[in-house]
């Protein structure tokens, strides 16, 4: 099983740990460790999780976030977005657009 995260994805983890170094010291890279942690699980349990707007979400368990991925033909993951829950709805919906 191949992890691909693409450059927007990478993107957001950006900004959030940009964030949360702001929130506290050491807490942008809590963030970092946590959602690539998150990340690396799908790898045992990709394509269990629930799909919205056209892609697997799989909810993080430390920080408001979530990973949005498809699988892809001979078991490629494809992390598309990472993006923070605690926005409207129609605002994550166009950021996977």
């Amino acid at each position: 099983m191949r992890i691909r995260i693409l450059d927007s994805a990478l993107e957001d983890l950006d900004r959030g740990r940009k964030f949360y170094d702001r929130q506290g010291e050491g807490l942008g890279g809590y963030f970092l460790d946590s959602l690539f942690a998150e990340i690396d699980s799908l790898a045992i349990y990709y394509g269990i999780h629930r799909q919205v707007f056209g892609f697997h979400r799989l909810i993080a368990r430390r920080f408001p976030y979530a990973v949005y991925y498809r699988i892809e033909p001979e078991d490629v993951i494809v992390v598309w977005r990472i993006l923070d829950l605690r926005q409207a709805p129609h605002r994550i919906r166009r950021a996977l657009a």
